[in-house]
């Protein structure tokens, strides 16, 4: 061997054993982490939270951006999809071991002209590193640790495990990832549903998805389609006939991107963020780390029914419009004269706006910024239509008054057996309108909607029933003065319990607390599980506290289950992406009254929807037994009805979040704003057969008082006459007062997100101010046999 050979042979060696440890120091993260070997062989793919409702319905997902994934597995992914894959990025993907060394010379003797030389493997694991490398220097050590992982890849997963892991990881048009994603996005399909030239168009997108997006650019994504299909013949998974057939067809899309402001139940999805978000940060993974909502593919199941939360937006979407038509034509809104005194509310607007928060940004003075305030200027605002928005032209400061003068709504639907909540709407629209009117936290006056749970009390420990006749008179407290507040000369004399409840009557509601007292009162609010605080003033008796949606329907819980008290509950489950189960959430139940109780409350309480202040609703409806209780707080500034039958619980609150801003008179009223919404969606609610809704079920009555027949004893003395909280509206509704616009047009927040899952589904399926009351009837005759009738007595003549 010559000296030049020896010196050759040397430096070969070297400059192998140099590389050679060059290479395992990069492998073992000397310039970098590089994933380990149990992190390739269980990739961390970042992936959406998907919530579902009772059915197995998705009704939303919460990520990152980069996290909107939903994994699928191999066998899920259509044949077109790979071959068009493999076709069109790595013709001998499965010859190879990660690294292609044919595809790699190529692609360095024309410089990338001829197409690249990375491997599918190699793509894969350039997207296993946060981004890709800018400079020249770190991104040639970022694709030497490419080759390494490819390799790592090749050595422990199938060539179908890698292929699904790529198609699951890699990015598509309008920031859609993953092939379900994109599947369900462009074409509304399962990945596994996916025909050939479906396929080709989302492969085409992998290029360049700016470029090829088929929604904004249809002549580029066409015909980067026809040259992944030509592709496809290339390596035989066409014929050419197919192929040049297929060139032919059109793009068919089907679009639907399903995002924050319109998945099913918004609200709803909402609340269940904050609740996964608390579950998450209390409870850690095999690794030590903390649950992440955003990038662990969680699983939460729910107990919320698409159906029923369907009807629920339809009635709000019906009713709505028209309360705010008559809101808006009241002259003190159409004056301006609804702000004078208020300017403070307009002011904390301002500036809590981005406007006013961009325009100090950029320099301006505070007097600069509220002039700008002034200008008219092309906007969009919430409107009930279609779009549920409308194009106009105002100065921002009416834009401020406009959407403070819109009425917004609260409504939950419960089983009240178990306490399941079934439907939730917060507001009438999330986009424009992100706070939630339903939730624990969110507390209004409660008005005579309270009342039931102080003659609940009064049954259960001060030996009341229906007949007892109480003072219908204004009722002194030391110290607190009258309550009510004010006289009503129209009203003296007695009246029986049954008949203050039925008309609202305050004055034996002040009676009432006055025996009861107005402290164990207090305590039983707390007893009954209603989390809130109330204090124990005199005028609790008439709902001058404040609580929330949530925390009545707890409390009314008690009525249709024959006393218990049943928190709503939402979440059943979260399973982690593997489908194991992490947590479970039970019912909590607590007996608060007796049976009998809880009974008589219940039958007693459908004097208000057979001629009280909900007169008719039970007849309209046709149901055999239900109960329930309106609520009209100070000057119309909330309006409630809760009702119940023996299967569902539902609860509805009208008002503005300015209380200075509301509806004037009758309409105001919860008879009259309220109830209407609640009658809509059990109307819906008992057409739909798939529900299981009985009109014909009825309350279970104890044992003791099966037998037992009452004689109407509860309308002794003459009608209530009107009174400060309105009279009963019978069959009256807005469109009484106004006429009856056109809503049939404005859709609801679900409804579009839930026809993108039928079309999937189908794919894949082979305090303060005494608040004020109702109570006139009717009509008197109907009062007579009441109690009779409703425990089953014989029927009176009448």
């Amino acid at each position: 061997m010559t000296r030049a050979t020896k010196i050759f042979w040397k430096i070969f060696l070297f400059g192998f054993l140099v590389i050679a440890l060059f290479l395992t120091l990069l492998s073992f993260g000397l310039f970098g982490k590089m994933p380990s070997l149990a992190q390739l062989e269980n990739p961390s793919i970042t992936l959406a939270t998907e919530i579902y409702g009772d059915d197995g319905t998705m009704l939303g997902k919460y990520y990152k951006e980069k996290g909107n994934r939903s994994f699928v597995q191999y066998k899920d992914i259509s044949k077109h999809v790979v071959d068009a894959l493999v076709a069109t990025e790595d013709e001998r993907f499965y010859d190879h071991s990660g690294i292609d060394g044919k595809a790699l010379a190529r692609a360095v003797f024309f410089m990338g002209k001829e197409g690249g030389g990375s491997t599918i493997t190699q793509q894969l694991a350039l997207n296993m590193f946060d981004e890709r490398a800018d400079n020249k220097f770190t991104r040639m050590i970022q694709k030497l640790k490419e080759n390494i992982i490819a390799v790592k890849l090749e050595r422990n997963f199938t060539k179908q495990e890698i292929l699904a892991l790529y198609l699951n990881t890699v990015s598509f048009s309008d920031n859609v990832y993953g092939i379900r994603n994109a599947s369900r996005t462009f074409f509304s399909k399962e990945p596994d549903r996916l025909n050939v030239e479906e396929a080709a168009v989302l492969i085409g997108m992998l290029k360049a998805t700016g470029t090829y997006n088929p929604r904004t650019n249809y002549k580029a994504s066409f015909e980067r389609r026809n040259t992944v299909l030509d592709q496809m013949a290339r390596n035989n998974y066409l014929t050419e006939t197919e192929d040049a057939d297929l060139k032919k067809q059109p793009i068919r899309l089907n679009y639907k991107k399903l995002n924050e402001n319109n998945g099913i139940a918004p609200y709803f999805l909402d609340v269940i963020r904050d609740d996964v978000k608390k579950w998450c940060s209390e409870h850690k993974k095999q690794d030590g780390e903390n649950y992440d909502i955003y990038e662990d593919g969680l699983h939460v199941y729910t107990t919320i029914n698409p159906r029923m939360q369907l009807y629920a937006e339809e009635a709000v979407a019906k009713h709505l419009p028209v309360l705010q038509r008559a809101l808006a034509s009241q002259a003190a809104l159409k004056t301006d004269q609804v702000w004078k005194d208020h300017e403070n509310v307009l002011e904390s607007n301002m500036r809590n706006s981005d406007r006013w928060r961009n325009l100090k940004a950029e320099g301006l003075s505070e007097a600069e910024i509220r002039k700008s305030f002034k200008h008219k200027v092309h906007m969009k605002v919430f409107a009930w239509n279609s779009k549920r928005e409308k194009d106009t032209i105002m100065t921002p400061l009416d834009s401020i008054k406009y959407h403070r003068e819109m009425l917004q709504t609260a409504f939950m639907v419960t089983d009240p057996m178990n306490g399941q909540v079934k439907a939730w709407v917060g507001g009438i629209d999330f986009k424009n309108y992100k706070f939630d009117h339903a939730n624990l936290k969110t507390k209004r006056q409660v008005g005579s909607s309270i009342k039931p749970f102080l003659y609940a009390l009064a049954i259960s420990e001060y030996g009341f029933t229906p007949e007892t006749m109480c003072e219908a008179t204004q009722q002194y407290f030391p110290g607190s003065g009258y309550v009510p507040a004010k006289p009503n000369p129209k009203i003296s004399g007695t009246r029986s319990m049954a008949t203050g409840l039925a008309y609202s009557i305050n004055e034996v509601a002040a009676y009432i607390i006055k025996q009861t007292t107005p402290k164990r009162f207090a305590e039983f609010i707390h007893e009954i599980n209603i989390p809130t605080k109330v204090q124990p003033y005199p005028s609790i008796s008439l709902g001058t506290c404040e609580l929330s949606l949530y925390e009545m329907m707890w409390g009314y819980s008690m009525f249709p289950t024959g006393g218990f008290s049943i928190k709503p509950v939402y979440i059943t489950r979260i399973e982690d992406k593997n489908g194991n189960v992490l947590a479970r959430f039970d019912t909590e139940r607590k007996e608060v009254i007796s049976q009998p109780t809880a009974y008589t409350m219940a039958r007693m309480m459908q004097g208000a929807v057979d001629f009280g202040t909900a007169a008719g609703l039970r007849d309209r409806l046709g149901v055999a037994q239900m109960g329930g209780k309106t609520g009209t707080t100070n000057d119309n500034s909330d309006a409630w009805f809760f009702g119940f039958t023996p299967q569902l619980l539902a609860g509805v609150w009208i008002g503005c979040d300015d209380r200075f801003i509301r509806l004037e008179g009758g309409l105001g009223y919860g008879g009259a704003a309220a109830r209407p919404i609640w009658e809509s969606f059990f109307a819906r609610a008992f057409a739909d057969k798939t529900l299981g809704l009985d009109k014909t079920a009825k309350f279970v009555a104890p044992e003791n008082m099966r037998n037992e027949s009452y004689e109407d004893a509860g309308f002794a003395g003459a009608a209530p006459p009107p009174g400060a909280g309105g009279e009963n509206v019978g069959n009256g509704a807005a469109e009484d007062y106004l006429g009856k616009p056109d809503t049939q047009n404005i859709p609801t927040e679900s409804k579009e997100a839930m026809e993108e899952q039928k079309v999937l589904k189908e794919a894949t399926s082979t305090k303060n101010q005494i608040p004020k009351d109702s109570v006139i009837p009717a009509d008197e005759k109907k009062k007579k046999g009441f109690f009779r009738r409703l425990f089953g007595g014989k029927k009176n003549d009448d």
